[in-house]
């Protein structure tokens, strides 16, 4: 039996040689954005048209290759070049055409398009040698009461680097013991203890004269931030932390030898030679883990309840039944970086005695599917799963299942059910998974997040991942962020990051000088709250306090052109849908519930509505055999208890504030600004409105049928909505 370290050692020396002579010694190297967003926004085409450029030309020192989606959604196809010595560019809304014009002035010519680069849509000069990124987080702040950034700016002034040096700012780094920080890019150095006179000397001897300061920089490795090299000069990924993603967009997702030049594999091969299976649960316990998927339950205590039992077959399941409508976490997490979520199924699997695994995923997910195949096929192949893993005696595998679109199998009894071969539907509890689950054998069910943050706490340290975050709500969180916010895509941020933070730190405010009305956070078993709750911490017990939830990590911006009932109304019909319809409360009381909620918005409510349905939420969340029923009447709790004067202005007044319920709409025309122009009488597609050439016209309310067109077509604004 080889030891799993030195067998490992030997493989990832392999692999960075293979890597070295391919992708690292060339001058540039090109990366395209591959993920199913991006493809959709047309990455496939953009990635072709760079290889017959680079194939049709003379160039033979430019990389060209593929990563997983970066996050910045708006932004696709995202394209990324890197130098030898510079900062990263990063050309943003790719096309074939644009391809060209980067390949000929930048890759061939060597100058940046710098209009077409994401520090130009962000306001930032693009032609600087140096980033220093800045720790925000809230004790480097505090330390020392010095306000390191403004010593760096002002540094920089003294020393006319303005133009060649930015500054910008980070999330936490996780080393608040060794704070203030500042991370130096391109020569991705980290300055830790900082105080005047160091920034100075940096500013001096670094950023002029380009000598690294050895003595005040950290010498530690740590797996978070991975991307920060590359992404950290752009305030949307540098107000991050990411451990989750800590190598989305950054390697190649079908290469299993750039997964193992990123530390991939060592913590498997850590706890295979050097840990017990019980003290694998312990770092687990000790890190402060909890579960990802919604749920929070600790996953150290979940492996020691399944490890307890006993029995000659267990399994370990990672549930990647990703149904929230606008979620996109661990699809992106599997496309960007399979081979994390293979080698936390190995690591727990050790942990908990299981030989086998499973993914269960939607097959709506054909990309995450194909290179979860591959990234199987390739650890098979490097011994890393089967018989004998890592040199052992040991045997592991794991096997892909896929889903059939049910929401409702996200809940872990109707996960294990589907599994079976049966209907996916779920069962009372207990038994739990953990004493009988798939097949009736002890049975572990982890997200796709939970086990992407497994080789970190081992690797990084249960210490090290318990002191970021909160003290019951530990490490970070990874959030799908949509809705009307400016900067949308996928985000990871310590746990205690305030929702003020998120949307308009990270997420740049709100699109067209909208008034924040709401945030919405936990999918559709989640709450809705107001703007007065955006100093709200996102961690599972502030969120639950406020009248929300963490839930797996949707996170909807709502501006105060949204109707909140309307709101609820989406969600309530989404989670009564897909009601298995297995037990009564979930499936009867959410149709009466959604019943409700139509005939509000469409002005047939009553007063005694309200009521009736907080009666009604009440008994569906405590009746309800699992989790969608018990949790699906979140959002019109919470949309009663924070706006409960809209739902009375659709039942008492007949009118919806935000303009938003067709049926209590009417359209007018102001006769002082009509002119007569005729547009909206000519786009009427049931012509209601009346009227000669020059003179106002009007609406007949009675055959008009609210479709908005002549709101839309009027360039006077004499059509108004109400």
């Amino acid at each position: 039996m080889t030891e799993p370290l030195n067998s490992l050692a030997r493989l990832r020396k392999a692999a960075i040689r293979v890597l070295f002579e391919t992708k690292f010694r060339a001058r540039l190297r090109v990366t395209v954005g591959s993920a199913t967003c991006e493809n959709a926004a047309g990455a496939d085409a953009v990635y072709s048209r760079f290889q017959e450029l680079l194939a049709g030309s003379t160039i033979h020192d430019v990389a060209l290759g593929r990563v997983g989606c970066a996050g910045k959604c708006d932004m696709e196809p995202v394209v990324t070049v890197i130098g030898t010595n510079g900062v990263p560019v990063k050309y943003i809304r790719m096309t074939p055409a644009l391809a060209e014009k980067v390949f000929e002035q930048h890759i061939k010519g060597g100058k940046p398009v710098d209009a077409l680069t994401m520090r130009a849509a962000a306001n930032l000069p693009c032609n600087v040698e140096r980033v220093v990124s800045v720790c925000h987080a809230s004790r480097c702040l505090h330390r020392q009461g010095l306000d390191i950034e403004k010593e760096f700016l002002d540094g920089i002034d003294r020393a006319g680097l303005r133009e060649r040096v930015s500054v910008t700012r980070s999330a936490c780094q996780g080393l608040c013991e060794r704070g203030p920080v500042a991370f130096v890019y391109p020569d991705n150095v980290l300055y830790e203890k900082l105080d005047a006179e160091k920034v100075g000397k940096i500013v001096d001897r670094h950023l002029r004269d380009g000598n690294i300061v050895a003595s005040y920089a950290w010498t530690g490795e740590r797996l978070a931030n991975r991307f920060l090299p590359i992404y950290g000069d752009v305030a949307f990924f540098g107000k991050q932390l990411r451990l989750t993603l800590r190598n989305c967009g950054v390697i190649d997702p079908e290469s299993i030898d750039e997964y193992l030049a990123v530390r991939g594999y060592e913590a498997a091969a850590t706890v295979l030679q050097k840990m017990a299976p019980q003290d694998v649960v312990k770092a687990m316990k000790k890190s402060g883990l909890r579960g990802r998927g919604g749920g929070g339950f600790s996953t150290g205590l979940k492996w020691e309840m399944t490890a307890a039992q006993k029995g000659a077959q267990k399994y370990i399941i990672c549930n990647a039944d990703e149904g929230d409508p606008g979620a996109f976490m661990d699809r992106s997490t599997i496309e960007g970086d399979p081979h994390t979520i293979i080698e936390g199924l190995i690591i727990g699997g050790y942990a908990i005695g299981a030989s086998v695994g499973f993914v269960y995923i939607r097959a709506e997910y054909p990309l995450a599917v194909q290179r979860l195949e591959t990234a199987i096929a390739a650890a098979r192949k490097a011994g890393f799963l089967g018989t004998g893993i890592f040199g052992t005696e040991r045997a592991f595998d794991v096997e892909i299942r896929l889903g059939a679109g049910a929401f409702v199998c996200g809940e872990e009894t109707a996960l294990i059910h589907s599994i079976e071969g049966k209907r996916g539907m779920p069962r009372p509890r207990p038994p739990y998974p953990s004493v009988s689950g798939l097949w009736g054998c002890p049975t572990c069910i982890n997200n796709v997040e939970t086990l992407a943050n497994v080789p970190v706490v081992i690797l990084d340290g249960p210490e090290w991942f318990s002191s970021i975050g909160t003290e019951k709500s530990k490490g970070t969180k990874v959030f799908a962020l949509a809705g009307d916010v400016v900067n949308t895509g996928l985000i990871e941020v310590p746990m205690g990051t305030t929702l003020r933070d998120v949307v308009y730190g990270i997420g740049g405010g709100l699109k067209g000088g909208q008034e924040l009305k709401a945030v919405q956070t936990g999918g559709p078993a989640g709450g809705c709250l107001p703007a007065s709750a955006l100093d709200t911490p996102v961690d599972y017990e502030s969120l639950s306090a406020a009248g929300s939830i963490m839930g797996s990590g949707g996170m909807i911006v709502i501006g105060d052109s949204a109707c909140m009932v309307n709101i609820a109304r989406y969600f309530l019909d989404f989670t009564q849908d897909e009601s298995c319809g297995k037990c009564t409360p979930c499936r009867e009381g959410t149709k009466r519930m959604l019943e409700i909620l139509d005939r509000i918005t469409k002005g047939k409510g009553v007063p005694e509505d309200i009521d009736k349905l907080l009666r009604l939420a009440d008994v569906v969340k405590k009746a309800s055999l699992c989790g969608l029923g018990q949790a699906a009447p979140n959002p019109v709790l919470s949309t009663i208890r924070h706006f409960r004067s809209e739902y009375e202005a659709h039942i008492l007044e007949k009118r919806c504030p935000a303009g938003v319920c067709r049926d209590l709409l009417s359209y007018r025309i102001v006769v002082a600004k009509c002119v007569g122009c005729g547009a909206c009488r000519k786009n009427c597609p049931v012509s209601c409105i009346a009227g000669e050439p020059k003179k106002p016209h009007v609406i007949d309310q009675a055959r008009c049928i609210k479709c908005g067109r002549c709101f839309e077509v009027c360039r006077f604004g004499a059509v108004t909505k109400g």
